[in-house]
């Protein structure tokens, strides 16, 4: 049979005898054990004979925790900007010359298949490289320009400016980079321009209801994009990532191919 422990006082326990035996006439004093509480957290121990409280539990995330003197930078996604008009004409092309060329090497005749070989090898790169490949990647230490043969990574360190004209283009470093991706288009620029009048008219510029939305919509696309890269490169340009010179990487998996279906056309119609 097993004897009950009851609490008498601090410190102290009362040994209870089983039910039906005569009580035992004496306190026992035992150490007093640690005291799970909730959550797991793990109570002090009571030495023997002194009066033991248990504070008030907290939660691991309470807000009371020491925190760290510096917080870090927040971590921003990179802002991509594409042409998807690009995009659309570029699956287009790729579909056609695909039909055209496919049709003409299983029913062509003579040099025909071999024509149409070299001229898929020189058009498939070309069409890949001038709607589908060119893209700006905007992040907080650099500026990665994909344009249709060349890969430039400029640090917003050595950007001088960003501009759109008749293009949209960077400087840096001394040197002049088209951005292929934000194409301007004078069509919507004309648009822009006649929805600020009518906002001007209307007294909606430089009233305090106007929202960014607002402001941001009287603008043509390319020209908003232009003001982001620019705003991203003063915002960014003492940052320590974001040191550094231009870099230039030539993307020779598509020159090659398209000089070599070149080549290959070239010797063709000569010999044919």
């Amino acid at each position: 049979m097993r004897s009950r422990l009851v609490l008498c006082a601090p410190g102290s326990l009362r040994q209870s005898p089983p039910p039906g035996l005569p009580p035992a006439g004496g306190t026992v004093s035992v150490p007093a054990r640690p005291v799970f509480c909730a959550r797991g957290s793990l109570a002090a121990a009571t030495p023997a004979g002194a009066w033991g409280r248990i504070g008030a539990m907290t939660s691991p995330d309470d807000s009371s925790a020491p925190r760290s003197p510096q917080t870090p930078d927040q971590e921003y996604a990179e802002r991509c900007y594409r042409s998807p008009a690009g995009i659309g004409s570029g699956v287009l092309l790729l579909g056609l010359v695909g039909w055209l060329g496919g049709d003409a090497v299983v029913r062509g005749s003579g040099q025909t298949p071999w024509l149409a070989l070299a001229g898929l090898l020189c058009a498939v790169p070309l069409i890949i490289a001038f709607t589908l490949r060119p893209a700006v990647w905007a992040g907080q230490d650099r500026l990665l320009v994909r344009n249709p043969f060349r890969t430039i990574t400029l640090p917003w360190a050595c950007v001088d400016a960003v501009r759109a004209g008749y293009s949209s283009e960077v400087l840096a470093g001394g040197a002049k980079y088209q951005l292929w991706s934000i194409p301007v288009s004078l069509r919507k620029r004309k648009t822009a321009a006649r929805r600020q009048n009518q906002a001007v008219a209307e007294g909606l510029a430089g009233s305090a209801a106007a929202s960014l939305g607002a402001e941001s919509s009287l603008r043509a696309p390319s020209d908003q994009a232009i003001e982001d890269l620019r705003e991203l490169s003063e915002r960014n340009a003492r940052r320590d990532g974001a040191q550094g010179s231009p870099a230039v990487r030539w993307a020779y998996e598509l020159i090659v191919p398209s000089l070599v279906g070149l080549v290959l056309l070239v010797v063709l119609f000569l010999v044919g």
